[in-house]
C-alpha cells in the first residue's frame, strides 16, 4: 500500500510540475524563439498570453468534466493531451502555429494541477494530510522559481525547442503510473451552464488581454485595450447577473463567499499574485539587467528562495494538525515582507551574498503562507459546496497572479521612464558635475556615451527600488486580513485543500 502510495504521489506531482513548470521556462527563451519563427518582439509574447488565457478559460469546467468523465480518465486526457501539445509545441514551424499549440497546450494543463491536489487529498488520510500537502506545495512553488533557470540552461546549453520537449519523458511516466495507480470515481450526470461559462470566459479572456498586452499598448490609449477592458466588465456583469438570477444548474455557487474564512482566503491569495509572482518577475530582470548576471546564473542566484519555501514547506507539513494554520500564515506573511524590504536596499553593486539572505526570507514565508492559507480557506466550507469553493479559490488565484504581473511590470516601467526624464533634466553643460565628469574623459563622444548610460542605470536602479517597496506594501495590507481568519482551531485535512 505504501508503495502503490508513494508512485501515485509520482505520478500526479510530475503531472503537477510538468504544468506549472511550463508558465515560466519559456519566459528567457523567447529571444530565440522569435528569431527562428519569424516574430517580433511583440507578437511573439502572444505564446505566453495563448497559454495563460486557455488555461484560466478551461479551469472553471474541472469540475463539470470531473463529474462526466470521472477523476482518473479526466486526469489521463489532460495528461496525454498536454503531452502531445507540448510535443507539437516543439515541432511549430511558425507563430501562428506556436500559438495555436500553446492555447491547446493551456486547454489540456488548466485541470492538472487541481486534479493532481485534489486525488492527493483522497489518498492520503487525515493525519498524513498535512504532510502530503506540504510536499504537493514544494512542487507548485519551487517550479516556478526553477522555471527560468531551466529554461536559459536548455536554450543555450541545446535549443528552445527543449523546453516543450522536456515534458514528453515526465508526462509519458506521468501517464503511465497514473493509468496504474489512480484509483476510479464514479461518474456523474450533471448539465452544465453553458451561458454562465460563456459569458465568464468573455469576462476571463478579455481581462487576460488587457493585462498581458496593456503596458505593450499603452493601456487605455490603445482602442484593443478599452474594447477588451468594456467586454471583460460585460461578461462578468452578466455572469454575476445570470448566476443570481438563474434557477438551473450553476457554473459556480457565489454563495460560498459568506463564509468568511473563505472570502479572506481569497483576497490574501489575490493579493500574493503581486508579492509573489510580481517579485519572481523582478528579480531575474534585476540580476541580468542590472548586475549583468547570465540567465544561468541568474537562475542559480534565485536558488535561496527555492531552499526556503522548501525548508519551510516541510515544517508546515509537520505541525499540520498540531498548530492552528493562521499561526503559520501571519509568520509567513511577515517573513515575506521582511525579504522584500531588504531588497528595497540594494544597490547596482550588491554582491551574490547580500542577495541571499533577501530571497531565504521571503521563500521561507511563502512556504508558510501556501498551505497554511488553502487549509484555512476550505476548512470552515460545507463538503456540498468544496467543488464550487475549489474552482473560484483556483480562479482568483490565477488572476491574482496576472494582476499583479501585470501591476507590477507597468509600475516598473513608468517609473523607469519617470526617472529617466527626472535624470535627464539635470544633464547639461552648465552643471559643474557633468563637466567635471566629461573632463575625465579624452573624448567628449565616449563620455557623454557613457554618461547617458548611467543615467539609464540609475533610473532602473531607482524603479526596481520603487517596486520592491510597492511588494513590501502588498505585503503590509495582507497582515489585517490574516487577523479577519477564525482562530478556532479546524480540522486540518477534513476538506480539498484545492490552491490553484
Amino acid at each position: 500500500m505504501q508503495v502503490n502510495r508513494f508512485l501515485l504521489t509520482f505520478a500526479v506531482m510530475a503531472a503537477t510540475i510538468m504544468q506549472v513548470l511550463d508558465t515560466t521556462i519559456t519566459n528567457v527563451a523567447l529571444p530565440h524563439m522569435a528569431g527562428e519563427l519569424g516574430a517580433t518582439s511583440d507578437s511573439i509574447s502572444w505564446v505566453l498570453t495563448a497559454y495563460v488565457v486557455a488555461a484560466s478559460i478551461f479551469m472553471p469546467l474541472t469540475g463539470y468534466l470531473t463529474d462526466r468523465l470521472g477523476r482518473r480518465r479526466y486526469l489521463l486526457i489532460s495528461i496525454a493531451g498536454f503531452v502531445v501539445a507540448s510535443g507539437l509545441c516543439g515541432l511549430a514551424s511558425g507563430l501562428y502555429e506556436m500559438v495555436a499549440f500553446r492555447f491547446l497546450q493551456g486547454v489540456f494543463g488548466a485541470a492538472l494541477v487541481p486534479l493532481s491536489q485534489a486525488i492527493m487529498v483522497e489518498t492520503f488520510p487525515a493525519a498524513e494530510r498535512g504532510k502530503a500537502m506540504a510536499i504537493w506545495g514544494m512542487g507548485v512553488m519551487v517550479a516556478p522559481i526553477v522555471g527560468p533557470s531551466l529554461g536559459g540552461y536548455l536554450t543555450e546549453a541545446i535549443n528552445w525547442r527543449w523546453t516543450f520537449y522536456i515534458n514528453l519523458p515526465m508526462g509519458i511516466l506521468s501517464l503511465l503510473l497514473a493509468a496504474r495507480y489512480v484509483p476510479t470515481t464514479e461518474v456523474k450526470q450533471r448539465r452544465m451552464d453553458w451561458y454562465g461559462f460563456a459569458a465568464l470566459s468573455l469576462a476571463i479572456a478579455a481581462l487576460q488581454l488587457v493585462l498581458d498586452r496593456g503596458q505593450q499598448e499603452d493601456w487605455f490609449g490603445s482602442n484593443q485595450i478599452r474594447i477588451a477592458a468594456v467586454l471583460s466588465a460585460a461578461g462578468l456583469i452578466a455572469f454575476i447577473w445570470h448566476t443570481l438570477r438563474a434557477r438551473g444548474p450553476l457554473l459556480f455557487n457565489l454563495g460560498v463567499f459568506k463564509d468568511r474564512n473563505f472570502t479572506v482566503a481569497c483576497l490574501i491569495m489575490g493579493a500574493m499574485g503581486l508579492g509573489m509572482f510580481g517579485g519572481m518577475l523582478l528579480q531575474p530582470l534585476f540580476l541580468e539587467n542590472l548586475l549583468a548576471y547570465s540567465a544561468l546564473a541568474a537562475g542559480l542566484a534565485l536558488v535561496p528562495r527555492g531552499v526556503g519555501t522548501f525548508l519551510t514547506m516541510s515544517v508546515a507539513g509537520r505541525l499540520a494538525g498540531k498548530l492552528n494554520p493562521k499561526w503559520m500564515v501571519l509568520p509567513g506573511v511577515l517573513l515575506s515582507m521582511a525579504g522584500s524590504y531588504l531588497m528595497t536596499r540594494y544597490t547596482a553593486q550588491v554582491g551574490w551574498q547580500a542577495l541571499v539572505l533577501p530571497l531565504l526570507l521571503q521563500g521561507m514565508g511563502m512556504g508558510l503562507i501556501f498551505v497554511p492559507l488553502s487549509t484555512l480557506a476550505f476548512s470552515t466550507i460545507a463538503p456540498s459546496s468544496a467543488a464550487e469553493a475549489a474552482g473560484i479559490y483556483s480562479l482568483i488565484r490565477s488572476l491574482g497572479t496576472a494582476i499583479g504581473i501585470s501591476v507590477v511590470s507597468s509600475f516598473f516601467a513608468r517609473t523607469t521612464q519617470a526617472q529617466w526624464s527626472l535624470l535627464r533634466g539635470h544633464i547639461d553643460p552648465f552643471n559643474p558635475a557633468v563637466h567635471n565628469y566629461l573632463q575625465q574623459e579624452p573624448a567628449h563622444a565616449p563620455g557623454i556615451a557613457l554618461l547617458a548610460q548611467e543615467v539609464g542605470l540609475q533610473a532602473q536602479l531607482t524603479a526596481f527600488i520603487s517596486s520592491f517597496w510597492l511588494i513590501t506594501v502588498s505585503f503590509l495590507v495582507m497582515l489585517p486580513l490574516v487577523l479577519l481568519l477564525r482562530s478556532e482551531r479546524t480540522q486540518i485535512g477534513t476538506a480539498p485543500l484545492i490552491a490553484e
